[in-house]
């Protein structure tokens, strides 16, 4: 058991009090539920989240939210926003190796009834046209020396441009699908050689696209000004950099080992390798984790025309136009202004989530505040929420970006091996189409926290409130 000194400030909140090399208090989200496994795991995660909290220049306080679990370096659920001014840092670890997972919502003007009779015939047609697993990639979409320097300023404006996507796709996408600051010429011939065959291909391990429906709805006000309808088909797909961000994370990590080094930043965990932001190493990965997140950017919208296209081949020309309600990171560092502060704010398995009236926010939208989409596990059920006012006060406009896991990918593989995962999922009405039975038994409904234990967490600590819960009915997985 790892010791941390824990006071309980609300049923959803929890303190950890500035102590030995902490520059800042740490604060962490979590129900009940929630919060005996973390005690059950040791707190290794919590143990994390002190670490990020010794880092130069952090504001504070360092955050966790409720679907935190071990992760490299940062725990994933982890938001901690750096000063510049006072000598702050970057992190690749506070980022991860999967910049710019991210997910997005597509609503269809289809109902539950109307998929039903068609449901095989979609669940095949989307395994068909959007590629999925380790290997999968899509050959003519091979990326030529020409089209990088584009692809990795432009993000999902050069798919858009190209055909794959409407302009106003754009208008719902966090940073409208491009992060500003990418540098390609900072990402290496590696990271690009990896990347160049996987543009619009899911991958594997959690990585995903559902066709869910709209089951309930809370918020009916919010609900309609997202588009949202009982009965609703919507498509969620969650995916990020694939290769090309592993390797520019990759990368970055032994130069900021010896970076840290020659600043004189002490690290409780290598794992935690940082750097001055305004150092050359610091400027360097920023350049070129813009750029991985502006290929997420675009290859999320490359999917998406992909799924429009099997929507069109099994429903009919024009029979949903599968309308881009949100598209938001997980993986990321951005400027922001906080606290009358411009800071660096890592989210690493975290997302933005900020509240009405923000200038941030879409218009439509900036009267009920940001939609912050919060998949679940294949078996029960994902949900959309809408940022809040204490979001913005308490965790750098910040919410949880899903269930987190509760067990290893070989404890679930374990688990697995007793059920056949894909026929339960089918008698419960859900399809599951995946490139080998390996990824779906790792992801497991059983592997993760039941999200709604998440989202109770969340709304009762007033960083979110429920819009519309969502299930699925197809599972498409690498």
């Amino acid at each position: 058991m790892i010791e941390v000194r824990i006071e309980r400030e609300g049923r959803y909140r929890y303190r950890i009090p500035r102590h030995g090399a902490m520059r800042v208090d740490a604060i962490f989200y979590a129900s009940p539920a929630i919060a005996r496994d973390l005690e059950a795991e040791g707190g290794q995660a919590l143990q994390q989240l002190v670490n990020v909290a010794t880092l130069p220049g952090i504001a504070a306080p360092a955050v966790a939210l409720p679907d935190i679990h071990w992760g490299y370096g940062f725990p994933i659920g982890g938001v901690a926003a750096f000063d510049p001014r006072k000598g702050g840092v970057v992190s690749p670890g506070g980022v991860g190796f999967d910049i710019n997972c991210g997910v997005r919502l597509l609503c269809s003007d289809l109902t539950r009834d109307d998929l039903e009779p068609r449901k095989e015939a979609l669940a095949d047609a989307l395994f068909r046209l959007v590629p999925a697993g380790v290997g999968s990639e899509r050959r003519e979409l091979r990326i030529g020396a020409a089209d990088w320097p584009h692809l990795l300023t432009r993000g999902a404006r050069w798919a858009v441009e190209r055909g794959l996507g409407d302009p106003d796709d754009l208008e719902f996408i966090e940073s409208t699908g491009a992060l500003p600051g990418a540098e390609p010429d900072r990402v290496s011939a590696r990271a690009l050689e990896r990347g160049g065959s996987q543009l619009g291909t899911l991958g594997s391990g959690n990585h995903f696209l559902e066709v869910q429906y709209v089951e309930h709805v809370y918020d009916p006000e919010a609900a309609e000004v997202f588009g949202l309808f009982p009965g609703q088909v919507t498509v969620l797909i969650h995916t990020g950099s694939r290769g090309l961000g592993h390797q520019v994370c990759q990368d970055s990590v032994d130069r900021m080992l010896a970076a840290a080094r020659r600043h004189g930043i002490e690290l409780p965990d290598r794992q935690l390798a940082a750097a001055p932001i305004e150092s050359p190493e610091g400027q360097a990965y920023l350049g070129a984790m813009a750029a991985a997140a502006n290929f997420a950017f675009a290859n999320r919208q490359v999917i998406t025309a992909y799924a429009r296209e099997a929507f069109a081949r099994v429903f009919g020309p024009g029979s949903s136009r599968l309308r881009v309600l949100y598209d938001l990171a997980h993986n990321n560092a951005k400027w922001e202004e906080h606290g009358g502060r411009r800071v660096l704010v890592h989210r690493k398995g975290a997302t933005r989530a900020f509240g009405p009236g923000h200038p941030d926010v879409p218009a439509p939208y900036r009267a009920v505040g940001q939609p912050v989409l919060v998949p679940g596990d294949m078996g029960r059920y994902s949900y959309v929420l809408a940022g809040t006012a204490g979001a913005m006060a308490e965790t750098f406009g910040s919410s949880c970006h899903g269930a987190g896991r509760r067990l290893s990918r070989s404890q679930a593989k374990k688990v697995a091996r007793k059920n056949d995962a894909v026929a339960a999922l089918k008698r419960q009405g859900i399809l599951v189409r995946a490139a080998t039975r390996a990824t779906v038994d790792e992801e497991i409904p059983e592997a993760y926290k039941d999200v709604a234990d998440v989202v109770e967490a969340v709304e009762g600590a007033g960083l979110g409130r429920r819009v519309a819960r969502l299930r699925p009915l197809i599972v498409v997985k690498g």
